[in-house]
């Protein structure tokens, strides 16, 4: 394995923040808490971590509506504190990577005050998107977008004198105005934040909707205008994956390899990349842009095998075939969680969802590439369903009054001990709670509880990673199908290793290994007989 591209194969751990573990007392998690929890990462084997946004913010949707992009908010701590973290991660050899928002910002940030306050056609409000409005008194928007969050994409200011003015445009929620990417002076801004973080020793960026910054330049009408609202996700062709956007990573790719250079550590920009498909989706790894873009399709397949195999096909043909590697991921903090996910569609109800997330996660670690785990996700913890409305926080909520994909329940904090909430996330006065409240349930996923129990999740997740250093043959690489009895997936990496993932519709006896059901040795009987080694799932 070639530990220089240490990214080609990492196991990269969601860190979010404000959810992770609290170090104040004040129900919200922070770069302490994290720092503290940096050993029980590095115990159960990842590579790195990538950190949720912690900038000041008003937190109008937690973090990803950012006012200074150079600061740590009170609530997560300091800078002294941010510095404290990254040392310790490096002691332990996990990196740390930072999400950074490049689409939008805060309507608090000092640029866009600025632009308010400024008069139209001002170099201010060239920095975001400011048009005219339609109509003889320019009452309506300038275009019929919406916004992903639901409602309109453009909200109309009041000008200094008072009177009605221009409107800008926001995808996501007011709150959160688009920058305005064809003006120079934003991208050497970026530049200037880019550079002040890696000056600080991080190991590189995950970015915030990174198919968007660019926006069609005469900002027509869509011929599908709620398209985005509809699906909740980056869909119209209009306002997502315009050209211009390749320029911005290749130059942000210059700026990493300028930085391993100087000192030899290789620097990693992942990307939260939307696209219609496989094909598309690669031209944001090629060369000399993004080292990698999570690859959504495998999170969004039904529970299939044929479903499951189109899609890594389709993957390792268009995007392994740039020469990157593919990075997959089965959840994060805006999905349903796992458990919850895998459960949901079937008769049953969720009784199938604990043994379906077991056999997607170590099939996930079988496959060439790398692999990003949101936090929780190696404790099986299931999405919280049943949260009040009166503590939901998810701007979703606010702007459509519906609880459909709303993000609160796999955001709840996490459970480290005991037998009721906090559940040692916080050790805050009496009185004080997380900032989501936690369910009784979440007892029987607590991390003491699940470190005791080798039959657990996080022993899963713990002996997957295991293997997965240990065996060469894991990681970077090809993969080969091999033809099996229908309900099963099963291929090779490698001349002597095989996964073998039973859907739960395949009769195949159980395997008698055992929990964590990992193996070396026979293959179960009637699967691939003659196999020296396997890594065999059983999701029935």
């Amino acid at each position: 394995m070639n530990r220089h591209h240490w990214w080609r194969d990492a196991v990269i751990y969601q860190v979010y923040v404000r959810s992770f573990l609290d170090s104040t007392g004040d129900g919200i998690g922070d770069l302490a808490g994290v720092r503290a929890g940096l050993p029980y990462l590095k115990k159960l084997g990842v590579d790195g971590i990538w950190l949720s946004p912690f900038y000041p913010s008003p937190q109008h949707d937690h973090g990803y509506d950012v006012a200074d992009y150079t600061g740590v908010d009170p609530v997560f701590g300091d800078l002294a504190e941010f510095d404290l973290l990254v040392d310790a991660a490096r002691r332990l050899g996990v990196r740390v990577l930072l999400d950074i928002v490049p689409n939008h910002c805060s309507s608090e940030h000092p640029w866009f005050r600025a632009a308010l306050e400024a008069a139209p056609g001002s170099p201010e409000r060239a920095r975001f998107h400011f048009a005219d409005g339609r109509g003889p008194d320019g009452a309506e928007p300038p275009n019929n977008w919406h916004a992903m969050f639901g409602g309109p994409a453009w909200t109309r200011v009041t000008e200094p004198d008072g009177r009605p003015g221009q409107w800008y445009l926001h995808m996501f929620t007011p709150e959160q105005p688009d920058w305005n990417w064809r003006e120079p002076e934003v991208a050497a801004e970026f530049d200037r934040i880019l550079r002040f973080w890696l000056d600080r020793g991080v190991d590189g960026f995950r970015i915030d909707v990174a198919a968007g910054l660019f926006k069609h330049p005469e900002l027509p009408d869509s011929p599908d205008p709620e398209a985005d609202a509809r699906t909740r996700d980056s869909v119209n062709p209009l306002a997502w994956n315009q050209p211009e956007v390749h320029g911005v990573w290749r130059h942000w790719r210059a700026v990493c390899e300028e930085y391993t250079a100087r000192d030899g550590r290789e620097r990693l920009l992942v990307g939260e990349v939307s696209v219609p498909t496989a094909r598309e989706h690669a031209r944001y790894v090629r060369p000399d842009e993004l080292h990698q873009a999570f690859f959504f399709d495998l999170l969004g397949a039904p529970w299939d095998a044929d479903a499951f195999r189109k899609v890594i096909s389709e993957a390792m043909q268009d995007i392994a075939g740039t020469g990157s590697t593919v990075t997959w991921v089965l959840n994060n903090h805006d999905q349903v969680r796992t458990v919850t996910r895998y459960g949901e569609p079937t008769p049953e109800g969720s009784g199938l969802g604990p043994a379906r997330a077991r056999a997607a996660a170590l099939l996930m670690l079988a496959l060439p590439g790398a692999a990003y785990i949101y936090q929780g996700e190696e404790l099986g913890l299931p999405e919280v369903v049943d949260l009040p409305d009166d503590v939901l926080t998810d701007p979703i909520f606010r702007r459509t009054g519906s609880r459909a994909r709303i993000r609160d329940g796999c955001r709840v904090p996490l459970p480290w001990s005991g037998q009721a909430s906090p559940f040692g996330f916080t050790s805050g006065a009496e009185g004080v709670r997380p900032w989501l409240p936690q369910p009784e349930w979440f007892a029987e996923h607590a991390t003491d509880r699940a470190l005791a129990d080798t039959r657990s999740f996080w022993h899963l997740y713990r002996d997957g990673l295991q293997l997965r250093a240990a065996l060469s043959q894991l990681g970077e690489g090809t993969l080969r199908w091999l033809d099996t009895q229908p309900g099963v997936l099963a291929f090779t990496r490698g001349d002597d290793l095989v996964c073998a993932v039973n859907f739960g519709t395949a009769p195949v006896p159980a395997p008698v290994f055992g929990s964590p059901l990992l193996a070396s040795g026979p293959c179960p009987p009637g699967v691939l007989p003659g196999s020296t080694a396997a890594w065999w799932i059983d999701a029935s």
